[in-house]
């Protein structure tokens, strides 16, 4: 089996070297099959870890590759830990990858950049597998860093485009900003335990549970939670939570491929993943656990207002990730870790499915990506809108689809949470689901239903898009309806068996568990709940505001004109980071130019020396005359200068 561990994300990695080495020698076509191979057989062999691990009931591996270097006693090593979280992980990663790569044969098809495309995303999923398959935080940094620079190479695939610069650069700099304090909290990992591997780590964290630090001088903080805050922080910003979600809505420049792979599988599911894989350390801290909860509660609401108010198509898709997140993120605030991956599974395909069923609706619209300009499409894109309402049904809730088990669970366990901030995120997360539905259907029906607002020469040539595109959406329709069947063993079995530590105090989905009968009893029993209730408003109001009275949406944005600008300028979110941080760099920059360029380098060192230097020469200079007497006159002063120095001296002695 170790040979299939290591082939997995090798595949894809070779896949990519080909390509992106070899593009113009293999052509278009032989980029797309080597790289989707590569995935291909990844996504073959990660069913084949299933089946050893979960069917089979194989105990997990966990070894190295290679030993990269040893300091002071301590091995950094590359290696594996394949257990039943891993292999979760390695079947969602290389599903819905192989998906966008076959997707990508149709959306990309005239690009000049195909090889090129081919080989960034191949790389990102070998990347993101590195990451999730690491049993020490060495690799785990590895892949963690290198899916944050190919996500910078993708956002800014589109490189001659000024905004995709932009976007990719915002992209970098803030997640630099996350993984400072990710870097810090290895770190600290490292100073207390002088170790890098997991289960070393995890077995020694109970006994450092009560150790303090001091990080201001004479106050005490707890170890544990100086580590996984600072852990956290750097998921806020791979995850994208506030106050480091900027950078994601912006990454929709890059091409729609790219944003469902972000959005589904890869970089903004690695700080979920992170978290849940470091629950054993998360669990020595409430109050770590106290922020997780908080801050995703935060992202999960106040992300979903923005969608409501955008009209590009992938924004809106785009904001409902970031809510979605706010909810897997709460879940591990909750130490309801497994719902947290539940839904990050369950959320990856109808993800997925929503951002490339957007793709077919941009294709089909000659690259109009306003939803205002759209409408009826139902008729001309059949496939197109069944999956999209699939997809829509599994991201509000609806019973019997995948997001409603996932989303159910994260709500219950908040409910019964009893972590501080808990009572706020369940009322969060409880409001998102009307929040969410609003959002979602207003995109679907102002997009599909109701008058169509196309110019007429898009309508006349208006159609489905080619096999490539739409059997992938097909694909990641099935699992969006059926995913969520898996609920009792995920969520409520030893499926993650000690993938995944949660003290028995604070096991909560332990309690949900001893009233669940079933996949059916917990559609019954969700039908009368709360949240479906809340669900339906919301699909009702968008029915109501943009197809039966379309006027009301006008109305309403006249008379809450201050909060619309207030959502339309993102919490002004942008503005506050551009006037304070980007603003400020800039002051310091110019400061920090004029002292150390101006006035010390050039005012002092440069042009100080040389006027020096003119100085010292316009006075010397007087002594060479040319007149023989003056010359004579310097001689005697010298000798008498040289004579009285002699005769002093030997007077001294």
């Amino acid at each position: 089996m170790e040979k299939i561990y290591l082939a997995i994300p090798l595949a894809p990695l070779f896949g990519a070297l080909v390509a992106g080495l070899f593009g113009r020698q293999i052509g278009r076509a032989g980029a797309h099959w080597v790289t989707i191979l590569g995935v291909g057989i990844s996504f073959v062999l990660s069913l084949v870890v299933f089946k050893h691990m979960v069917i089979d009931g194989a105990e997990p591996f966990n070894g190295s590759v290679y030993t990269w270097l040893v300091s002071d006693g301590v091995r950094f090593e590359i290696g594996f830990l394949v257990d039943r979280l891993t292999t979760l992980m390695l079947l969602v990663v290389s599903f819905v990858s192989l998906m966008v790569h076959i997707y990508t044969i149709g959306y990309m098809h005239e690009d000049p950049g195909y090889q090129r495309f081919f080989s960034y995303i191949a790389l990102f999923t070998f990347s993101m597998l590195m990451l999730v398959m690491s049993n020490n935080f060495l690799q785990l940094f590895f892949g963690w860093e290198a899916v944050g620079l190919v996500s910078y190479l993708l956002i800014g695939f589109w490189y001659k485009r000024p905004s995709a610069i932009y976007a990719n650069l915002k992209a970098f700099l803030v997640n630099r900003v996350g993984d400072f304090g990710f870097l810090l909290g290895i770190a600290a990992i490292y100073m207390a335990f002088n170790s890098m591997d997991y289960m070393t780590v995890f077995a020694a964290a109970p006994s450092h549970a009560g150790e303090t630090i001091e990080v201001i001088p004479g106050v005490e903080w707890q170890l544990m939670s100086v580590i996984c805050i600072l852990l956290f922080i750097g998921a806020m910003g791979k995850s994208a939570q506030v106050p480091l979600h900027v950078w994601l809505p912006d990454s929709m420049e890059g091409p729609t491929p790219i944003s469902a792979l972000i959005h589904a599988a890869t970089m903004v599911t690695a700080g979920i993943f992170m978290v849940a894989r470091m629950s054993p350390l998360f669990e020595l801290s409430v109050t770590a656990l106290s922020v997780v909860l908080v801050i995703g509660a935060i992202t999960a609401l106040f992300m979903g207002f923005l969608g409501v108010v955008q009209n590009d198509i992938k924004r809106v898709v785009a904001y409902s990730t970031l809510s979605q997140l706010g909810y897997m993120t709460v879940a591990l605030g909750a130490s309801a870790y497994a719902a947290g991956i539940f839904h990050l599974m369950t959320h990856a395909f109808f993800k997925a499915l929503l951002f490339l069923a957007a793709g077919s609706v941009i294709i089909a619209m000659h690259h109009d990506q306003d939803i205002r300009n759209m409408g009826g499409l139902k008729k001309y894109m059949p496939i197109t809108y069944w999956t999209s309402l699939i997809g829509s049904l599994a991201l509000i809730g609806f019973p019997g689809f995948a997001g409603f088990f996932s989303k159910d669970a994260i709500i219950e366990a908040t409910h019964a949470s009893q972590i501080p901030g808990s009572t706020f995120a369940y009322i969060a997360v409880l409001s998102s689901v009307f929040v969410t539905a609003l959002y979602s259907f207003r995109m679907f029906f102002l997009v599909f239903h109701g008058k169509e607002r196309m110019d007429e020469h898009t309508r006349e040539h208006l159609h489905e898009t080619p096999p490539v595109v739409t059997v992938p959406l097909i694909m990641l329709a099935i699992p969006s309806v059926l995913a969520g069947y898996v609920i009792g063993p995920v969520l409520f079995g030893d499926y993650f068996g000690g993938a995944i530590h949660v003290d028995h105090a604070r096991d909560v989905l332990a309690h949900l568990g001893e009233h669940f009968t079933g996949a059916g009893g917990f559609i019954l029993h969700g039908i009368t709940g709360l949240p479906f209730i809340l669900a339906m408003a919301g699909l009702a109001t968008a029915w109501y505001i943009y197809i039966k009275n379309p006027d009301i949406a006008t109305t309403v944005r006249r008379r809450f004109k201050g909060i619309y600008q207030v959502l339309v300028n993102k919490y002004y979110a942008d503005d506050f980071n551009e006037a304070v941080f980007a603003g400020g760099a800039r002051g310091v920059g110019q400061l920090l130019w004029k002292i150390g360029d101006v006035l010390i380098i050039d005012g002092l060192i440069v042009n100080g020396s040389a006027r020096v230097v003119g100085w010292v020469a316009s006075v010397v200079r007087h002594v060479q005359s040319g007149y023989l007497y003056h010359y004579a006159f310097s001689m005697i002063i010298g000798l008498l200068l040289l004579l009285s120095w002699f005769m002093v001296y030997q007077n001294g002695s």
